[in-house]
């Protein structure tokens, strides 16, 4: 049986890639803060579908928590074969209106775990001609949105640049990047969702399901719904300023 590890596994699409994973056979690894919630999670995934689920507790905003789960993805006896990188989340203002302090935790969660985690995953999987790493970014990648949207734009950038230098090796990459999805980040940030029109919001099983697909693709960059592809399409094509002022009217675009 293969191994997954999935960051920001307590909820959203990180819990939809732990039950998707589960449930086709995977022994997991669930990373996250909140230890009796992974508890819980892991009981319930080991229950239903029959799999080994163990847990990390780490703070990917500190070097302790990023090292903890460096250590367990270098444990050649124990191998990850899918990692998952998605804990993530997003601050409410705008820019110099959040704190630095909030900002720099931002960049480390996105940009230095998602750096770190992936290189360790990476070396590994190199070594035995195969895996795959799954970056959770966000459409906001591709749309002025200040410091979230420039730290997912960063993942999208590294993650695809990576997946040509390691194409050879067997080690698939990619870049997630979904729309609004029905989770917890934008209650927890404390954000309102209710300009955001109902069609624009997505699934979280549905979103993995898809992205797996473009994984067993072979795809570097995977935007789950015809929907937000069509509204990229004519990102790319309109003006830079007015996408900016639409962006800024409807509200942050999230992977959460």
């Amino acid at each position: 049986m293969t191994t997954a590890l999935i960051t920001g596994a307590t909820a959203g699409i990180g819990a939809a890639f732990a039950r998707r994973l589960a449930r086709d056979g995977h022994n997991v690894v669930l990373v996250a803060r909140d230890t009796e919630r992974l508890r819980r999670h892991a009981t319930e995934l080991h229950d239903r579908h029959g799999v080994e689920a163990s847990i990390i507790t780490a703070d990917l905003a500190t070097d302790e928590g990023i090292a903890a789960v460096e250590e367990r993805l270098g444990d050649r006896k124990h191998p990850v074969d899918l990692l998952v990188n998605n804990a993530g989340f997003g601050n409410r203002g705008r820019y110099l209106e959040v704190p630095m302090a909030d900002e720099l935790r931002m960049l480390k969660v996105h940009c230095e775990a998602v750096l770190r985690l992936t290189s360790a995953a990476a070396e590994s999987m190199r070594e035995r001609g195969r895996g795959g790493v799954v970056n959770v970014a966000s459409v906001a990648a591709f749309v002025p949105r200040g410091t979230y949207g420039a730290s997912k734009a960063w993942v999208v950038q590294f993650t695809q640049g990576a997946a040509r230098d390691l194409g050879p090796s067997g080690v698939r990459l990619m870049a997630l990047c979904p729309g609004f999805v029905r989770t917890e980040f934008h209650r927890r940030a404390g954000m309102s969702a209710q300009s955001v029109p109902g069609w624009m919001w997505l699934n979280a099983d549905r979103v993995v399901d898809a992205a797996l697909e473009d994984l067993a693709r072979g795809k570097t960059l995977s935007v789950p719904d015809p929907r937000y592809k069509a509204l990229l399409g004519l990102a790319r094509l309109a003006p830079r300023g007015l996408v900016s002022r639409a962006s800024s009217t409807t509200g942050r675009f999230s992977p959460r």
